[in-house]
């Protein structure tokens, strides 16, 4: 693929995705802005606890920087010794990459790309970003899981059901016209390319860059359960402490969402959010913009029985924390310390590269 067509590959990725924002906000905007909606919705605001708000967005700041460690620990594993807020505030960068930067560039990439400035192993280094990604979104789903099945699955009504009355196939079933035309339009988008020689073109070099890229992927991914393998005490390790930092967050919002006299059991926010976080890893929009935010009011309303505007302030609550604790990480690029310094005392000593090389061997 050349650099022109790579490029407009972007814009059109880009375009999407702020589409999708775009139409996402305009329904929010539609659904809290009913006259019936929008008094209990700034009520909500209005009972909010200010200092439970600054707690918890101190607590999340604190939980980036836990999962920063998270990061460096895997680092380390591969012999990348980079120092502890080195890696914190490349995080920190990510972070506020996704969430307000409206590029094609994710966090995650731009960790990537920056980390290998650190060191010389950038192969290592890239694989890092990746597991660490991994490793996050396996024990959120681990968490949601968990307490769906434990804690809600025998519940009655009011849970998610995958059957029966307010179940998930009546979810369906209410919204089955939106799914139909959904599938009609990506149909007839597909027919239109395949009745036009450039159109059948394109989909022969789209089958042809998925076929490239997702072999890449998949020998990357196994080159990277290799490495790690080989360390499973790290990944238990940092398993676990993501398992706690997110355990964490969620108490901090259902504190936040009791304040504001929003009573809904904390087992749910365990279940919805961990769930809408997973959503919200999918690339569609910016940051999981209107993702994050309409699954849970989703969730709330249809299955915890939560009024539409208390599920939208709960949801939108978490959001300006979001964004408040992305704010480091701006700073932390307006003032460029997420480059090595030129004198490398970002890099840990030859001699406390040597000990940990040393401990990691005695624990593995």
């Amino acid at each position: 693929m050349s650099g022109t067509e790579g490029k407009a590959k972007r814009h059109i990725l880009l375009f999407l995705r702020i589409a999708v924002v775009a139409a996402g906000i305009i329904w929010a905007a539609s659904r809290i802005g009913q006259e019936q909606r929008w008094g209990s919705f700034v009520e909500y605001f209005r009972r909010m606890n200010i200092f439970i708000f600054a707690v918890t967005v101190a607590v999340f700041t604190l939980c980036h920087a836990m999962v920063g460690f998270r990061w460096w620990l895997l680092l380390r594993s591969q012999s990348i010794f980079i120092k502890f807020w080195a890696a914190v505030k490349l995080f920190f960068l990510g972070w506020f990459y996704n969430n307000f930067m409206p590029s094609s560039v994710g966090g995650d990439l731009v960790r990537a790309w920056y980390v290998t400035k650190h060191t010389d192993k950038r192969l290592e280094a890239v694989l890092s970003v990746f597991v660490d990604r991994v490793v996050g979104l396996l024990s959120t789903l681990s968490i949601g899981v968990f307490f769906y099945f434990i804690f809600l699955r025998h519940q009655g009504s009011g849970v998610i059901e995958f059957g029966g009355q307010g179940g998930f196939f009546e979810t369906l079933q209410e919204y089955k016209w939106v799914f139909l035309w959904v599938v009609v339009a990506i149909a007839a988008v597909f027919c239109g390319l395949l009745l036009f020689k450039r159109g059948r073109a394109i989909l022969a070099k789209a089958w042809g860059y998925i076929r490239i890229h997702g072999l890449k992927i998949i020998r990357e991914f196994t080159s990277s359960i290799l490495l790690y393998c080989t360390k499973p005490f790290v990944i238990l390790m940092a398993f676990g402490l993501t398992v706690f930092v997110q355990i964490l967050a969620i108490i901090c919002f259902w504190y936040l969402g009791a304040g504001m006299g929003i009573t809904v059991d904390i087992r749910y926010y365990f279940t919805f959010f961990t769930l809408a976080w997973v959503l919200g890893a999918v690339p569609v929009s910016i940051g999981g913009v209107v993702v994050v935010e309409g699954s849970l009011v989703i969730l709330f309303t249809k299955f915890a029985g939560v009024d539409e505007s208390a599920a939208w302030a709960i949801a939108l609550s978490q959001r300006a924390v979001w964004m408040l604790t992305s704010l480091p990480g701006a700073v932390i690029h307006l003032i460029g310390a997420h480059l090595p310094n030129k004198g490398g005392d970002d890099k840990m000593t030859p001699e406390t590269e040597d000990f940990f090389i040393d401990y990691e061997k005695s624990i593995n």
